[in-house]
């Protein structure tokens, strides 16, 4: 396929690249970038005609696979990067799977996700990565790679095979919906990490502060008698594992970091040389606690949205590069999960589909990120964090890569309607917003896996 994207905002963080300009892609590479490109001619193609099998009665046939996209007024920008999205998969499909999952990333502009290994059965060995694996290259339009877990089974008592994991493609390990208790159990796990050059991502909690909460400890949740998750439930873990990661070596990288104390600890890592990254949310760049206005499961999230001046750390946070980059955190829910009370609805929300205008609406229209600070936190930084630059979706946009762009209209108006999702998982707290920033086209390694309007024509 040839396709040319023509008078596009050609954005590429890796060179600081940020101008009006054509991009062209060629069997599956970007071949040029530059101004006033042409479509080249279509490609001849040898086929043997019918009855033949010498070879010598095959003819030329041209096969125009040539698209031209109109990129005025948008973004064209390297394939989006998620490092922490829930596929269900395998075990809990009625929530989610890989091919539901896969299509609502390709339809937010990803095309790169990591899935986080607490699935059902936990994927703590080398066949059961195999799993997603082979499922994803049968079914997924994008690039899916599977995160192995720190221990067995995520029960925190004995450590997953995890050489054999790397060994069978994992990026890095995780034990995301909890924290490995066990702190000589998490030393050991960080040792074996920075031995295998791989990342441990790290959901931090300590599971007896959160002592049953639902929302963040403050007047909000006793205005509405639930229980509360205090700051220090995150802020604990977060201390002892970069103190671990010091001591170790390893690569740390914090996910959903929710609190200004949490932030100011990666900054003083980062101070000190130590190898510590860390991601947040769309939600909790875009909420407070403030915003919950009833007992509404849909805001009902791990970590929690918390308090204005925790929301303004992790946006001061993520725009002076203490934070690395936005991961959404997808976790969908079937609608029976998501009812009633927080109280006992599952924690959790979605998000692939909304972060694209949550975050130009929230931090690109006021000015907070540039359009090219856009692509780094969404793009290039999420990618070097596995270090993806030797596979794909490395987040660069540059002549001789492989083709994973994303082009995006950052003013299109629009209003979230969780109806419309592909994903099984309509859990969001976001349905009804009225936003700016439109994914209008999806490339993954040369080929068109999503484009704007494409679900109505087909409904």
């Amino acid at each position: 396929m040839q396709i040319l994207i023509k008078n596009g905002r050609v954005l590429d963080p890796d060179s600081r690249m940020d101008q009006t300009a054509d991009v062209l892609i060629e069997d599956g590479v970007v071949t040029a970038i530059g101004e006033k490109l042409d479509m080249p001619a279509p490609k001849k193609k040898k086929i043997a005609k019918t009855g033949s099998m010498d070879g010598k009665s095959d003819v030329d046939v041209v096969k125009d696979e040539s698209v031209l996209i109109d990129a005025s007024g948008c973004f064209v920008m390297p394939g989006l990067v998620d490092l922490h999205v829930h596929l269900r998969d395998p075990g809990q499909i009625w929530k989610e799977d890989i091919r539901t999952g896969a299509a609502a990333a390709a339809r937010g502009g990803f095309t790169t996700i990591l899935a986080m290994p607490n699935t059902k059965p936990v994927i703590d060995a080398p066949d059961k990565l195999n799993y997603v694996r082979f499922k994803s290259a049968a079914l997924s339009p994008i690039h899916v790679m599977q995160i192995g877990s720190i221990t067995k089974g995520e029960k925190g008592l004995e450590l997953s095979d995890i050489e054999g994991l790397v060994d069978a493609g994992a990026p890095a390990i995780s034990e995301d919906g909890k924290s490995v208790k066990n702190a000589r159990l998490m030393k050991d796990a960080m040792r074996t990490a920075a031995r295998l050059n791989i990342p441990v991502f790290d959901h931090c909690e300590d599971l007896d502060l959160a002592d049953g909460g639902v929302m963040n400890e403050d007047e909000n949740a006793r205005r509405l008698h639930l229980p509360g998750i205090s700051n220090s439930t995150e802020d604990t873990i977060a201390a002892r594992d970069i103190l671990l990661a010091k001591e170790t070596g390893a690569k740390l990288h914090l996910c959903h970091v929710s609190t200004r104390d949490s932030v100011e600890m990666v900054r003083i890592a980062k101070q000190k040389g130590l190898k510590v990254t860390a991601e947040v949310t769309p939600h909790h760049i875009a909420l407070t606690s403030d915003d919950i206005p009833s007992d509404n499961p849909m805001f009902k999230m791990n970590p929690p949205v918390r308090k204005k001046e925790d929301r303004d750390a992790l946006i001061e946070g993520l725009r002076d590069g203490t934070i690395d980059c936005i991961s959404t955190d997808h976790a969908p829910h079937a609608a029976n999960e998501k009812f009633g009370s927080m109280t006992s609805s599952a924690f959790g929300v979605v998000g692939l589909e909304t972060a694209v205008p949550i975050v130009i609406t929230k931090l690109v229209e006021p000015g907070i990120l540039s359009p090219l600070d856009f692509a780094r936190v969404m793009s290039s930084a999420p990618a070097a964090i596995p270090d993806l630059t030797q596979q794909y979706g490395d987040g660069r946009l540059a002549v001789g890569n492989p083709a994973d762009v994303v082009v995006i209209n950052p003013s299109e108006e629009w209003t979230i309607d969780r109806r419309a999702f592909v994903s099984k998982g309509k859990n969001t707290p976001f349905d009804g917003w009225k936003v700016r920033g439109r994914v209008k086209y999806t490339i993954c390694s040369g080929e068109i896996v999503y484009r704007d309007g494409e679900e109505e024509a087909d409904d």
